[in-house]
């Protein structure tokens, strides 16, 4: 047998397989194949969206099915053993494996990621693949998990119900760091996993795998928004059933396993602290989720809960690990022991991406000054000064701002989806409430069908917060557009959002990171795969800042002496001290606005606005920005950004030129160009919707004259080079270029074109093609076509 002659596949199931089985491992349990563990990153293409390559690994081997140790790349046998190593290597990291091996039917190359020193990399004949037992006992080992007991912990399965879903790999990884840190005593845990990635399922997994496994028998879930409990309770901790309660009320029933609660349930100001009814060693596992908001403060009622259940692990989870001068969550948890971030989780394909469109009004990038003894709408005189972009809507009101943002907005859906589901993000609640009556008013029509299209949802709106959960069912088609400012950034699980709106001048990198994890999540069953960013006050320009994406650092230095009793929180970590008085006050739904504590009793202080109208505001500035393949916002123009791709692969327009025209499929080629960064409906957009891949590329790129589809079709046609072929075949010619110049290159390299209009009413497929003599003679006519549309010398 040549096994040079052998493909991949075969080089896999004659001699891979064979071997590994034989040396112990069970193929059934232990042996996954071709595991696909990404979903593909997804590229937008103007208003369409594409997925690219799921990631697979070869083989990936499990000691218990929730135990991956080992991973394999297989090559045919014109490969080295070696020649799959560095590829096994990064899934290797990205899955947290421990053993890394290679392979091309020869034998194998071994990784040992578990050695310190000396020789970590070595080549094993087939027979000596190493056996599960052996592997087992140094990643036990290698983990610092070798008692029996702990090894118990670790091998407890997953929970899995009856749809068969499973952790993702990062969820996996997240988990078993986990439960391998709380088998270790360490005592605080923390997780940084980007919004939309499942924090709560991760939750899930980790109690229900240290509950059943024995591990931990009490367990308390704190969160600090009565959404958020209700829907973790609704959800994925349905499945413990019986075993679960949620503390509502002080009178405490301690028969339950799995307590979810409030942290505003669980004590109050007048000092009845209902969690004191428990022991305090009642809780042996204690999970913080978002503990980025309140519980990070050293001097927090919140964190007074987590002292006194001391003696239990505290596991902390947050996308947006809070990190001030002041307040640090890395102080209390330690190090995060995982992070999957933002950025990974849009490469991954398990996060949508974005588009930015940057709106500058006038009085925004200019500022406003009001003319001499300008009045506002009460008749008072209008201070003279510049009022900026800071002032609109906190303390000036210019109600020509607010129309032509709700005038953008409705643009956007015109051109868009109308019922697409927005959040408009507004300075607070009176903002909200005069976005909710501009939007009204610009989208009338509408509104007139449904006054629910545009809904005010706020903190103190009662009708606008019976509707949040209809606007985050997929299901429901009202309300449409939600107007808000602090209650929709978190906890709200907006599956189909597709457009988030800043109005909002958002400083703390905390709440952008939220709000911008409104959009993030996918669901592709309701045509969720990307959504847009309309931003009226440059706050994307955190997108630019090294710590939007970076791994938490800490900042803060702790001293013994040091006083931390006027830490000022932001108010969307529901605190807010009070502009008039520094009163801090514990307030758990919305705090737009200043409060003030006196006589047992909160006061709101509603600030006071300027209002003035008649005001000229117009847009002088609207500019998409896109997400790049490296994850940051393309910040030069879409042309230049093209440019550099392409010219840093292909040098010279006749380096492009070659590879087009030695290409069988060019779909490949602009496949290559779109995983490389090539927005090529964006750029038919600016350039013209009638010109070809290849012509956008060498206009662009190369600075050649564009021709459109339907030129280079007539130039064809007038060559006339076809009339060697029969009469029929000359139709089939003529039909793929009217196809050509009407749907593209893409459309009439597929065979399936021959089964649309109009050349399915030349015949079928099978007569069309063998009009041309059969298949081959009929692809290769159709490159000779495509030879002849491409021509450059005449």
């Amino acid at each position: 047998m040549n096994k040079k002659k052998l493909s991949e596949s075969d080089i896999k199931a004659k001699f891979i397989t064979p071997a590994i089985i034989a040396s112990g491992w069970d193929e059934q349990t232990q042996l996954g194949r071709e595991i696909f563990f990404t979903d593909g990153r997804i590229y937008v293409k103007g208003r369409l969206a594409t997925r690219g390559k799921r990631k697979f690994a070869d083989y990936i081997l499990f000691y218990k099915p929730n135990v991956p140790i080992a991973v394999i790349e297989a090559k045919d046998n014109k490969h080295s053993v070696k020649g799959g190593i560095q590829q096994a290597l990064g899934y290797a990291n990205t899955l947290d494996i421990p053993f890394v091996f290679s392979s091309n039917g020869d034998g194998f190359y071994f990784h040992d990621k578990t050695i310190i020193s000396g020789s970590i990399e070595k080549e094993l004949t087939l027979d000596d693949f190493p056996s599960p037992e052996f592997l087992w006992e140094k990643y036990k080992k290698y983990k610092g998990i070798e008692s029996p007991e702990a090894s118990e912990v670790i091998t407890q399965d997953f929970f899995q119900d009856s749809s068969g879903r499973s952790p993702r790999y990062y969820q996996q990884n997240a988990v078993n760091r986990t439960i391998e840190a709380v088998v270790k005593n360490q005592d605080k845990i923390l997780l940084v996993m980007a919004t939309g990635t499942g924090k709560t399922y991760t939750a899930f997994q980790i109690i229900y795998r240290l509950w059943k496994s024995g591990a931990k028998k009490r367990i308390l879930f704190l969160a600090d928004r009565t959404a958020l409990i209700d829907q973790t309770a609704r959800g994925d901790f349905r499945h413990f059933k019986d075993a679960m309660t949620i503390i509502k009320h002080k009178n405490i029933d301690t028969a339950y396993n799995v307590y979810l609660a409030l942290y505003q349930g669980l004590s109050d100001s007048q000092g009845a602290d209902a969690y004191k009814q428990f022991s305090p060693d009642f809780f042996d596992l204690v999970i913080i989720d978002e503990c980025h908001r309140g519980s990070a403060r050293e001097d927090s009622a919140w964190r007074e809960i987590l002292k006194y259940f001391g003696s239990a692990t505290h596991i902390g989870m947050t996308a947006t690990p809070k990190e001030t001068d002041k307040v640090s969550n890395i102080e209390y948890f330690g190090e995060p022991i995982y992070t999957y971030s933002l950025k990974q989780g849009i490469a991954d394909g398990f996060l949508a991406p974005y588009k930015v469109i940057k709106v500058t009004l006038d009085i925004d990038a200019e500022g406003w000054r009001p003319p001499t003894g300008y009045l506002d709408k009460d008749g008072n005189l209008v201070e003279d000064r510049i009022y900026n972009r800071t002032d609109f809507d906190r303390n000036i009101v210019v109600e020509e701002r607010r129309k032509i943002v709700a005038a953008k907005i409705t643009e956007f859906l015109k051109g868009y989806d109308r019922f697409a589901k927005s959040i408009v993000f507004c300075v607070d609640i009176e903002h909200a409430e005069g976005m909710r009556t501009a939007l009204a008013n610009a989208n009338s029509d509408l509104v007139a069908q449904n006054s629910k299209y545009v809904m005010q949802i706020t903190g103190d709106n009662q009708e606008g917060k019976r509707e949040l959960d209809n606007f985050i069912n997929p299901i429901e088609k009202y309300p449409v557009i939600a107007t808000t400012s602090k209650l929709m950034t978190t906890g709200v699980d907006a599956q189909t959002c597709k457009l988030i709106v800043l109005d909002s001048n958002i400083g703390s990198m905390t709440e952008f990171k939220q709000i911008i994890g409104r959009g993030t999540r996918i669901n592709e069953e309701n045509g969720k795969t990307y959504f847009t960013i309309i931003d009226f006050r440059n706050v994307t320009n955190l997108f630019a800042d090294p710590d939007f994406d970076g791994d938490p650092v800490m900042i803060k230095q702790v001293d013994e002496d040091d006083d931390l009793s006027g830490a000022e929180e932001e108010s969307s970590d529901g605190i807010i001290t009070d502009d008039l008085d520094g009163t801090e006050v514990e307030f758990p739904d919305e705090p737009d606005y200043p409060i003030i504590e006196g006589g047992g009793e909160i006061v709101v202080a509603l600030r006071t606005k300027v209002r003035v109208d008649g005001v000229q505001v117009q847009v002088v500035n609207e500019r998409i920005q896109y997400l790049g393949t490296d994850g940051k916002i393309i910040t030069e123009s879409l042309k230049d950004y093209t440019k550099k791709n392409v010219t840093a692969k292909y040098q010279t327009l006749d380096d492009f030129l070659n590879r087009w025209s030695e290409s069988d499929k060019k779909k490949a080629i602009i496949d290559e160009l779109e995983d490389q960064g090539v927005f090529f409906e964006s750029l038919k957009e600016q350039v013209g919707k009638d010109y070809d891949p290849f012509d956008l590329i060498c206009h662009i790129a190369f600075e050649a004259k564009p021709l459109t589809r339907g030129e280079r079709a007539n130039k064809v046609k007038k060559r006339n080079y076809f009339t060697k072929y029969g009469e029929k075949a000359q139709a089939v010619i003529s039909s793929l270029l009217d196809k050509y110049t009407d749907d593209g290159l893409i459309t009439i390299e597929s065979t399936e074109v021959l089964k649309l209009d109009p050349l399915n009413k030349l015949g079928t497929a099978v007569e069309l093609i063998n009009a041309f003599g059969g298949k081959p003679e009929y692809l290769k006519a159709l490159k000779e076509l495509e030879n002849e549309l491409y021509d450059t010398t005449g």
